[in-house]
């Protein structure tokens, strides 16, 4: 735990933190403002779109050189933009907040290279795994800080205080990136003008059949799987919060408990489960992680107290903490270290939370290949709880099962790992 390792573990603990609070509640956020279940899906689905302008050039970039770089500039500009939802008089502008943010997506492509890069191959599953535990430490009570503060102030000052906090962060994150990151991509000619973004467009987009045909059948399995798990995220992501308080009827302090609870075993979780990724394969762990999520998840529709959620969750979270190492490992595994910035880009870095409770989708596991399944998904998201909420966990349900059948098929560990 030093150098680049270390400074991106200090940010995410702070990130984390922050976004623990936050995220978990936005839909909340979005109805104390006037808007609906519709409206939930169709701000949601605004994020991902800015993604199919910065991905390519994203991962262009950190290919190119200069990842330090646009890490900062990412963190700074995601504080900026999220002093929209601080001061958002209607849901329109938290739409508009969400599009903005959306664009701060070219940091993920150089933070997924820049992190593959500083990681011994022999122990990537462990390293990740005890980034993730200690980042999450300080995320353990924030789901249920969160909830105290929106029962004492209501979801809408309550919500605009947790942004605040929020965009504080993500500046401070981009003076420490700025100041103490190390460059691990080697200048490959020149800088980056405006001129360069068609080419770069075309060579991303015209160049997604090629390189997607070039992967290992373990690298294609794993876009499967990221894409339908972002779907199902897609799908009920934002409507946890809303299943669970209107529905079964706990309260917003009751569901910080039960977040507390799972991140809590995740984060317990983590270190041993990257050793077991490490020792027996990632191929193993990542099966073992989808089938414990299909244990759980389908559940979700016939809970009806505080017990059988906090069940749930709590089995959801032992399968994060296995799948986020054996994912994360297995990407950085097969993808040659000089291909890693594009194909990161194209079709993530392999990981994505099973069962997301809120925020949205999109994040530093997706790539642009994935955006228009998941902008699609967010849109009629909102209708399909709309019309019954039990058809939004047979959606989830659904999708994971194609996940494992994809993984016990197709993925398997490489005869040798990548540096």
């Amino acid at each position: 735990m030093k150098g680049n390792i270390l400074v991106l573990t200090v940010t995410q603990t702070l990130g984390m933190f922050c976004r623990s609070m936050a995220f978990p509640y936005a839909s909340l956020f979005i109805l104390a403002l006037g808007g609906e279940s519709a409206q939930i899906g169709f701000i949601n689905s605004l994020r991902p779109l800015a993604g199919l302008i910065m991905f390519p050039i994203a991962g262009h970039l950190a290919d190119v050189g200069g990842r330090v770089k646009l890490i900062a500039s990412a963190s700074f500009l995601s504080g900026a933009s999220y002093l929209m939802y601080v001061f958002a008089p209607s849901w329109k502008w938290v739409a508009l907040g969400s599009l903005v943010q959306g664009f701060m997506v070219f940091q993920f492509p150089p933070f997924s290279a820049l992190l593959a890069d500083s990681l011994d191959p022999e122990n990537r599953g462990l390293g990740i795994a005890s980034m993730n535990t200690i980042s999450s430490f300080l995320s353990l009570f924030s789901p249920y800080i969160a909830g105290v503060a929106l029962s004492v102030y209501g979801n809408e000052f309550g919500m605009r205080m947790l942004y605040g906090a929020l965009a504080a962060v993500y500046m401070v994150s981009s003076l420490i990136h700025l100041r103490f990151l190390k460059e691990t991509a080697e200048s490959h000619g020149g800088g980056f003008s405006l001129s360069e973004i068609p080419s770069i467009f075309r060579e991303a987009y015209s160049g997604v059949p090629g390189l997607i045909s070039n992967l290992p059948v373990t690298v294609k399995a794993l876009a499967v799987i990221m894409t339908f798990s972002f779907m199902s995220n897609a799908v009920g992501g934002s409507f946890w919060v809303v299943y669970v308080t209107e529905e079964i009827n706990l309260s917003s302090v009751e569901w910080g408990t039960i977040l507390l609870v799972e991140t809590a075993l995740r984060t317990f979780l983590y270190v041993p489960a990257g050793a077991i990724v490490d020792r027996y394969g990632r191929a193993r762990s990542l099966s073992a992680s989808l089938f414990l999520a299909l244990a759980a998840l389908p559940f979700t529709m016939f809970a009806d107290g505080f017990i059988e959620v906090l069940v749930i969750r709590a089995v959801i979270g032992a399968s994060n903490a296995i799948m986020i190492p054996a994912s994360m490992a297995l990407m950085a595994d097969t993808v040659p270290r000089d291909m890693r910035g594009r194909t990161m880009a194209a079709i993530g870095r392999g990981t994505v939370f099973l069962g997301a409770t809120g925020g949205g989708t999109g994040g530093p596991g997706m790539g642009y290949v994935l955006i228009i399944p998941v902008v699609l998904t967010s849109i009629i998201g909102g209708y399909i709880y709309a019309s019954n909420p039990i058809y939004t966990w047979t959606f989830i349900t659904i999708s994971v099962l194609i996940s494992l059948t994809a993984s016990l098929i197709y993925i398997r560990d490489p005869e040798e790992a990548q540096t």
